[in-house]
C-alpha cells in the first residue's frame, strides 16, 4: 500500500477528493490531511508518504513553495498539484521544481484514477530501484567490512612482515586509530551455548549471532567484532579503551547478553582480555580473552569470565622471537625449534601458569600461520590445532603442550619439504591464496620470493607455466575484481578504492581499471547510482 498526504485549505475539497474513487483498490492509503504546506511538513516529519496531493494556492505556505520542500528533504515522494484553469499554465511551467503531475480543478474522478495508476507505477518502480540500490550498497559494505576483520584476524593470529606495510594497510581500511603511538586496546571473546535441548541450533543461528555482533559495534566508534574460523560459535571484539570513546567492556558485555538472549534465545559465555598497549601486544590481548573464555563452566548458562594475568608476569613474546621460530620452521630445522620450545615452556622456565599459557598459544598461532601459507589444512593438521588448543586451556599439563607443538612442527615441515621437491604446482596454488588474500599490499615477486624462500626468476617462470599469466597480470586481474565490489560502496572515493587494492595513485588506476573493464572507474559506480 502506498500512503497519501492531501493538502488543501479547504476541508470540503479535501473530503471531495477522498469520495471520488475507491484509494483502497487502486492501492493508496490516506494517512494524513493538512490545510496549508507548512502543516503538510510536519505531516510528513511525522508519517511514511510516498503521494502529496496539493493545492496550488494556500496561505502560510502555497503547494510550490511545498514541492519545493519535498524535493529537497523528501526527493522519493511524489507531488501532484491541483489548480483551477487560470494557473494552468503556471503549473505547466513548474514541472521541472518538485511537481511530479497537475490535475484542474474540478478534479474529474477518471482523471484522478488514471493519475493514480500512474504513480503507483512510478512509486513500485521507484522502491524496487531503491531496494536493489540498497542492496548493492549493503554488499559493497559488507565487503569493506570483511576485509577489515579478515585484516584484524591477521593481525592477531599471523606474521607479520614489515611495520611500514601494516601501517600503511591500516590506513587504508581506514583502521589508522590502531596506529596511535598511545593506544590501550582490551578483547573480548563471545560463545553462544543453548539449553533448549534443541539439536543444532547452535550452529543454524551462527550467521544471525555474527550478524548481531557486528550490528552491536557498528555505531560505536572504536569497537571492532570478527570471526576466527578457529573457533566456532564464537565472536571476538576489539575494544580501543580512549577517553574519546565511550567504550566501557563492562558495558558491551552486558549489551551482548541482552541482545543475544533478547533476540535468538540463547545463553552467552564471555571471556574478558587484558587491556594491552599498542599494536605490538595486539596477540597477547586477543589470546587473554580466549584464555579467560577458555576457564568457563561447561554447565552453566550465561557467564563473564575476567581472568586477568598480571602485567609482570608477561613474558616479552617479541615480534624477534616470533620470527626465530618462523624461521627454524620454514628452515626445517627442528632441532632449532626444539630448543626454542623448550626455552619458551620448558622445566626451567619461572612464569606462571597463565603466562605460560600465553606464550604456547603465541607459538600455535606461529604455526598456524604457517600451516596457512604453505596449505597444510588437511584433517589432521586441524586436529593437532584443535587439541593443542584443548590442552593449553586445561593449564595443567606443558610437557603434553610441547608435545603436540612439536608434532603440528613435524607435519608443517614435512610439508614445506614436499612443496619444493614438486614441479612447482604447490608453490605456485601457495602464492597465488597469498595473492588473493593479499592484493592490496605491496606485493612484488622479491617479496614473494623472499616469503616463500624461493629464487625470484624461477617463481616468475613456474607462474607462467602453471597459470597461464605472468604474475603482474594476474595480480591485476584480481585488484580489478575486487575494485568492482569497492566502486559499489558510494562512501568511498575512487582514490580510497585504489588505495584499498594496492594502486598508490588513482590516475594510474583508473588507466588500468578502463583498460581491463572498457569503461572508468566513475562510469562503472554511476551505474549503481539511481536514475
Amino acid at each position: 500500500m502506498r500512503n497519501v498526504l492531501i493538502v488543501d485549505d479547504e476541508i470540503q475539497i479535501r473530503k471531495g477528493l477522498r469520495w471520488k474513487v475507491d484509494w483502497e483498490e487502486l492501492g493508496f492509503h490516506i494517512v494524513a490531511e493538512a490545510a496549508n504546506g507548512g502543516g503538510a511538513l510536519t505531516k510528513l516529519e511525522e508519517e511514511k508518504v510516498d503521494l502529496v496531493m496539493t493545492d496550488i494556492r494556500m496561505p502560510i505556505m502555497d503547494g510550490i513553495e511545498l514541492a519545493r520542500h519535498c524535493r529537497e528533504k523528501y526527493p522519493n515522494t511524489k507531488v501532484i498539484v491541483l489548480s483551477g484553469y487560470s494557473d494552468f499554465e503556471y503549473v505547466k511551467s513548474l514541472m521541472k521544481k518538485g511537481v511530479r503531475d497537475y490535475l484542474l480543478k474540478p478534479v474529474d474522478p477518471v482523471e484522478l484514477a488514471e493519475v493514480l495508476r500512474q504513480m503507483k507505477n512510478e512509486i513500485d518502480h521507484d522502491r524496487l530501484r531503491q531496494l536493489e540500490l540498497d542492496r548493492v550498497k549493503r554488499q559493497a559494505r559488507t565487503q569493506f567490512q570483511e576485509v577489515q576483520e579478515q585484516y584484524l584476524l591477521s593481525l592477531v593470529k599471523e606474521e607479520w612482515f614489515q611495520y611500514s606495510l601494516v601501517k600503511e594497510r591500516l590506513e587504508q581500511l581506514k583502521l589508522d586509530m590502531l596506529l596511535k603511538e598511545d593506544l590501550k586496546v582490551q578483547f573480548i571473546s563471545v560463545g553462544v551455548r543453548d539449553f533448549s535441548g534443541q539439536a543444532n541450533r547452535v550452529n543454524e543461528l551462527r550467521m544471525a549471532f555474527q550478524m548481531l555482533c557486528k550490528e552491536l559495534v557498528e555505531p560505536r566508534p572504536g569497537m571492532f567484532a570478527f570471526y576466527d574460523l578457529g573457533y566456532t560459535n564464537m565472536m571476538h571484539f576489539l575494544i580501543i579503551l580512549d577517553q574519546n570513546f565511550d567504550n566501557h567492556p563492562t558495558q558491551l558485555t552486558k549489551t551482548i547478553q541482552y541482545q543475544i538472549k533478547k533476540l535468538l534465545k540463547l545463553e552467552t559465555v564471555i571471556g574478558i582480555g587484558n587491556p594491552v598497549n599498542g599494536l605490538s601486544e595486539l596477540k597477547t590481548g586477543y589470546i587473554s580473552s580466549l584464555l579467560s573464555w577458555s576457564q568457563n563452566q561447561l554447565n552453566h548458562h550465561s557467564q563473564v569470565i575476567d581472568e586477568h594475568v598480571r602485567r609482570e608476569e608477561l613474558m616479552d613474546f617479541s615480534p624477534d622471537l616470533e620470527k626465530h621460530i618462523i624461521n627454524a620452521i620454514e628452515q626445517m630445522d627442528m632441532s632449532r625449534f626444539h630448543k626454542e620450545l623448550e626455552s619458551l615452556l620448558g622445566e626451567t622456565t619461572t612464569q606462571s601458569v597463565l603466562s605460560s599459557s600465553i606464550v604456547a598459544n603465541r607459538i600455535l598461532f606461529c604455526l598456524g600461520s604457517i600451516a596457512k601459507k604453505y596449505n597444510v589444512e588437511n584433517n589432521n593438521a586441524q586436529r593437532l590445532i584443535w587439541e593443542c588448543q584443548q590442552v593449553i586451556w586445561q593449564l595443567n599439563d606443558q610437557s603434553k603442550v610441547i608435545a603436540y607443538l612439536t608434532e603440528l612442527a613435524k607435519l608443517i615441515v614435512a610439508q614445506i619439504h614436499d612443496t619444493r621437491t614438486t614441479d612447482g604446482k604447490q608453490i605456485v596454488d601457495m602464492v597465488r591464496r597469498y595473492i588473493d588474500q593479499y592484493y592490496g599490499n605491496d606485493i612484488s615477486l622479491t617479496i614473494l620470493s623472499e616469503l616463500f624462500h624461493i629464487n625470484s626468476a624461477y617463481l616468475s617462470e613456474i607462474f607462467k607455466v602453471q597459470i597461464g599469466k605472468n604474475f603482474s597480470e594476474y595480480l591485476t586481474e584480481v585488484r580489478v575484481k575486487e575494485a568492482k565490489k569497492f566502486l559499489k560502496d558510494p562512501h568511498l572515493k575512487i582514490i580510497d578504492v585504489a588505495n584499498l587494492v594496492g594502486f598508490s595513485s588513482s590516475a594510474y588506476f583508473s588507466i588500468v581499471f578502463k583498460k581491463h573493464v572498457n569503461e572508468t572507474p566513475a562510469n562503472y559506480r554511476k551505474s549503481f547510482d539511481p536514475v
